[in-house]
């Protein structure tokens, strides 16, 4: 309690003041409310609980009387003698026969079932001595003769069956929701079976009973046998399946609330009828309380006008005393972070204005300082990028002018020609020196033009190929990184390889999200590797100061040095090799589109990353 004490003494006046706030006012008024509105809640789940079940009675009440007359409907069948003496008959002498006593029952069936004001009938099939008669209303599939689930001579003992659609292979235009009454037709003056019939109800007359249900409190209903079986459900998708929380039900009419499922329901459930057909209605609690009342809403409005007009006023009343205070760190925090363009204004000559004024004074000192130190190295780094590059340029030059050199003495005119073309786009490319940074696509191109001419003077010693994973045309990169690399390569290279093959990838790796992309030039080659000593020496050069003493030989050192000066540290790059079986080269820089050449205003060079 006391160390509690202590932190809240220790607080800001603003917290001081809202915590006040909040155990005064808020608290109170938060507890009376939920308080009330949880009677409320209470009282309309009882009220829902008791209405509920009573309507369901009687819809189940409607749906029984509704079976009852469609259970009738097999009756009509005897009104027509002509029909009956069909069904009699055993064999027929000829086709035609046939033919006429399935057009007259089809005829009677479409008569007196489709078409005789019982809007709910789909169809109607009859099987009888292995003749099929039928009449729909709309097109059927899947209820042939052959895929009938029940035979011709089956005896129900005078009884109805229902035929769910997931026990048979019939379905009507549009997948509309049916059950099946299958009646045995019995020849009452013989004693004898004449087949089977099948009327297919639509579930219309389902959903118009209880449509009412539906639309209150966006509440699900649904129709299931004693067996958990659904029959008709206000979403259709669930017809059919089984209700396996049906052992959980209460064995009586009534509501009750389940607490397993993620959001809470109210479920009321109704038994009724000879088949003892469950009809059941689902609702979420939550809905239950979507339309308030008065009472509530006016309470409700009176806790948020009281706790905004208290909050307003103590927010005022803790900001005007502690606002130039939370000004001055908010600037505090900027200059942190690096900005110093802020100005603290001086509205009072009081302490605060006395710090304020202070404050101004250091950040401009601060500003001069860094503005001097940051153009000193400015121009330390402009000297330094130009001398790497003196350095890498003669380098270049020297060993095309002898590849050229080569061909001419060879007398071979077009070779002459396509050197010449390549070399005059190479220095075209080297001259430019105000372009610090280029495309990849055109770090690539003077790549392949260095290597094709190294291609036409060894001719088949060597072997180059460029692998291109991402759009080059896209991306940027610093110029002159990958030709020292490729000339050191082939330099050593061929001095101890007969066959000398190199291999450049263009990858990028990295997550935006995570962490800064990066494009990597993999320089791979089959040469004779290096030795441990020196790929040792040299590693230390690459972990050491780049900018410090280097070692002419070295010439990735100076590649190696530009990134790092122009990207930090976490780029540059790595060497790996193994005497025998060759060396690989890895440069990383980080991903930047070719939008990004706009940032680079000064030209020196270096872009923010």
């Amino acid at each position: 309690m006391i160390f509690k004490w202590k932190r809240f003494k220790n607080s800001g006046l603003m917290t001081k003041l809202i915590i006040t706030y909040t155990l005064i006012t808020v608290i109170p008024i938060s507890l009376l409310g939920y308080v009330a509105y949880t009677q409320y809640t209470r009282s309309i789940e009882e009220q829902v609980g008791e209405y509920i079940p009573k309507v369901l009675d009687q819809a189940n009440e409607r749906i029984a009387d509704q079976l009852s007359e469609i259970r009738q409907l097999p009756d009509l069948l005897y009104n027509s003698n002509q029909v009956i003496e069909v069904l009699r008959k055993d064999t027929y002498q000829n086709n035609s026969s046939l033919l006429h006593d399935k057009f007259s029952v089809n005829s009677y069936l479409m008569n007196t079932y489709i078409n005789g004001g019982n809007s709910d009938i789909l169809g109607v099939f009859i099987l009888s001595k292995n003749r099929f008669f039928e009449s729909s209303k709309d097109s059927y599939t899947g209820f042939e003769k052959k895929t009938l689930p029940l035979g011709q001579d089956l005896d129900l003992k005078g009884k109805q069956e229902i035929i769910f659609p997931s026990q048979t292979t019939l379905k009507f235009k549009n997948n509309r929701p049916y059950i099946l009454l299958m009646s045995q037709i019995i020849d009452t003056e013989n004693r004898m079976n004449l087949g089977t019939m099948f009327i297919a109800v639509d579930l219309k007359f389902i959903k118009n009973i209880v449509e009412n249900l539906e639309t209150v409190n966006k509440a699900d209903i649904w129709l299931m046998d004693k067996g958990g079986k659904i029959i008709y459900h206000t979403k259709p998708q669930y017809i059919g399946r089984m209700n396996k929380d049906l052992v959980e039900y209460p064995q009586i009419n009534g509501s009750f609330r389940t607490t397993s499922e993620k959001e809470s329901k109210l479920i009321s459930i109704s038994r009724s009828g000879p088949d003892q057909w469950i009809l059941a209605h689902s609702v979420l609690l939550k809905n239950l309380t979507e339309r308030t009342d008065l009472v509530r809403n006016a309470t409700i409005a009176v806790f948020i006008v009281v706790v905004l007009i208290s909050l307003l006023f103590s927010l005022f009343l803790a900001w005007s005393v502690s606002r130039p205070i939370h000004r001055l760190s908010n600037l505090m925090k900027k200059v942190e972070k690096g900005n110093f363009n802020v100005d603290l204004p001086i509205e009072s000559r009081d302490e605060v204005g006395i710090l304020a004024k202070s404050f101004n004074s250091m950040v401009l000192e601060i500003k001069d300082l860094i503005k001097q130190n940051y153009q000193i190295k400015l121009q330390q780094k402009e000297a330094e990028l130009y001398a790497l590059q003196s350095q890498i340029n003669p380098h270049f030059m020297y060993n095309t002018l002898e590849t050229i050199g080569m061909a001419v003495e060879e007398d071979e005119d077009d070779t002459v020609v396509e050197m010449v073309s390549l070399l005059g786009r190479m220095l075209r490319y080297s001259i430019s020196n105000k372009e610090k940074m280029v495309t990849i696509e055109q770090e690539i191109q003077q790549t392949r033009d260095y290597l094709t001419i190294q291609k036409i003077r060894f001719e088949d010693r060597i072997e180059f190929s460029i692998h291109e994973v991402i759009d080059i045309k896209e991306y940027i990169t610093p110029k002159f990184i990958l030709q020292p690399i490729v000339e050191n390569a082939i330099k050593h290279g061929l001095d101890h390889q007969e066959d000398f093959k190199i291999e450049i990838f263009i990858t990028a790796s990295g997550d935006s999200l995570i962490e800064k992309q990066k494009v990597h030039f993999k320089i791979r080659d089959n040469g004779p590797g290096i030795p441990e000593d020196i790929l040792s020496e040299l590693n230390q050069y690459l972990q050491s100061d780049p900018m410090g003493k280097r070692d002419s030989k070295f010439g990735l050192i100076n590649v190696h040095g530009r990134i790092i000066m122009m990207f930090g540290n976490q780029y540059g790059l790595q060497v790996k090799s193994e005497i025998h079986k060759g060396t690989e080269v890895t440069i990383s820089i980080p991903l930047m589109k070719t939008e990004m050449l706009a940032v680079d205003m000064d030209g020196d060079g270096e872009i923010e990353n």
